[in-house]
């Protein structure tokens, strides 16, 4: 069953300033932020199967969790109302006395959200069983899943042969898992960790791949996550609207912003080989940055 809400021919690639001067290194990015508005980026190819999935199966409902600033949330809720079914968000801590710009915009969308403290939060299965006589079709927090990265492996039919090295931050490991089982035999996969102390992130990514697939070339590299899972300080807001202003491509202060620091920074480290093709992967997100002041970011 196809999704016609997101549109494949607005996504294409694009040179990136920093990297060519280095050692005849190229460096390219894959926008596929540009795949739709809201359900952009790496979200799309998470969902597809997935929603496809629910549908014929005949589900009236999507159920999903994520917390107060998942792009995820507010991606699955925007898909629901696409496809016209209804969405439920079981979201992380308390509901706050603010809401965040993420779950106005899911709430907007139709998701009705449901509020559970952070330790229930961790017993999916518990959470699941309370709503067990319902017709509820489930995705995992980040739609980490088999077929979530499934869906992702669709995001290699971009990236040709003459690509060495394809780059990706990760969170959930399941866009890694779709880039790993897409890539090609010479091709080495490198997950950059926006997760601070995140020790599982390799073996989670790789539980999603079937035996064949580990003995392909990947890594997780840590120590870019700037203090933790969407910390932001000044340092990377600086870097953003540089990067913004040498190559006119906004940037994510939860991933895609530690993603292009991230290889810039092992280009002049000497991290990649001589003659090298690099493909960074933009995996959206970009309603991330609705949590910052006005006028923080040059493209805000």
């Amino acid at each position: 069953m196809q999704l016609d809400f997101a549109d494949k021919h607005k996504v294409f690639i694009q040179k990136i300033q920093f990297s060519d001067a280095v050692n005849g290194i190229k460096t390219n990015i894959l926008r596929l932020d540009n795949i739709h508005p809201i359900i952009s980026g790496n979200k799309f190819f998470k969902l597809q199967l997935h929603l496809a999935k629910a549908l014929q199966d005949g589900y009236n409902t999507i159920a999903t969790f994520g917390g107060a600033f998942s792009n995820h949330i507010v991606a699955s809720a925007c898909a629901c109302k696409e496809i016209g079914i209804e969405s439920i968000g079981i979201i992380r801590g308390e509901e706050p006395e603010s809401k965040s710009e993420t779950l106005i915009a899911a709430a907007d969308y139709g998701m009705k959200l449901i509020y559970v403290s952070r330790e229930d939060f961790k017993n999916k299965d518990s959470i699941k069983n309370k709503f067990k006589d319902e017709n509820y079709y489930w995705i995992n927090e980040g739609g980490y899943s088999v077929l979530g990265a499934e869906g992702t492996k669709d995001i290699c039919s971009w990236i040709d042969e003459s690509y060495t090295d394809i780059v990706c931050a990760i969170g959930t490991g399941t866009m890694m898992a779709g880039l790993v089982a897409g890539s090609m035999q010479h091709q080495r996969v490198i997950g950059i960790s926006v997760l601070k102390g995140a020790t599982t992130l390799k073996r989670d990514m790789e539980v999603l791949l079937p035996p064949s697939d580990l003995q392909k070339n990947y890594e997780v590299i840590d120590g870019y996550h700037f203090g933790g899972y969407a910390k932001h300080p000044k340092e990377l807001i600086d870097w953003m609207n540089l990067f913004y202003e040498q190559n006119n491509v906004p940037t994510d202060i939860v991933y895609t912003a530690k993603l292009c620091y991230a290889v810039k920074d092992l280009l002049l480290k000497g991290y990649f080989n001589h003659n090298s093709k690099i493909m960074l992967i933009h995996s959206g997100g970009l309603q991330g940055n609705l949590s910052l002041k006005p006028k923080t970011l040059l493209f805000n």
